[in-house]
């Protein structure tokens, strides 16, 4: 990975970490107040809403910050290791943890007429989508896995083919 890919991905990973602190800071908080509006018959989902919310935005942190260490494993050349798995199982987790989060989301707006049942319907569509991604980020792993396999075999080969000389 070359040095300016490696930079324009961490340039766009602090912007996406600032953007997201921002939301936590600043947006829960007047979505708060905004939701302090709602009819009295609709009052129930303010609490869940903004719980949701902000751990959503948690599960894109972590993703974030997890791929801001394997980056910088990709840059020191080690990332065909086995410490390279636990940022990914991380990944996964909070992947998964999205995708749980809009299912919950989901369920909490069903009932009622707080939204049309299309909306529901879509909501549980993206934490499909987000399920998908997570499936993805597996595949990714599974190859990580056989990169890291090889690696070592070579390893063990250069090891026996420096005996043998």
């Amino acid at each position: 990975m070359g040095k300016l890919t490696v930079l324009a991905l961490r340039a766009v990973l602090v912007v996406l970490l600032a953007g997201s602190v921002f939301v936590q800071t600043v947006m829960v908080p007047l979505l708060a107040i905004d939701l302090e509006e709602l009819d009295a018959d609709y009052a129930y989902l303010r609490t869940p809403f903004l719980v949701i919310t902000v751990l959503g935005v948690v599960t894109v942190q972590v993703v974030l910050v997890c791929v801001w260490r394997l980056v910088t494993m990709v840059r020191g050349g080690t990332v065909f290791s086995h410490a390279a798995f636990k940022y990914v199982h991380v990944v996964i987790g909070a992947i998964v943890a999205a995708a749980l989060l809009m299912f919950a989301l989901g369920v909490i707006l069903a009932p009622g007429d707080a939204v049309p049942p299309g909306m529901v319907l879509l909501i549980g569509g993206a934490g499909v989508a987000v399920l998908g991604v997570a499936l993805v980020v597996i595949v990714l792993r599974m190859l990580l896995a056989q990169a890291v396999a090889r690696d070592v075999e070579a390893a063990q080969m250069q090891a026996e083919l420096e005996e043998v000389i």
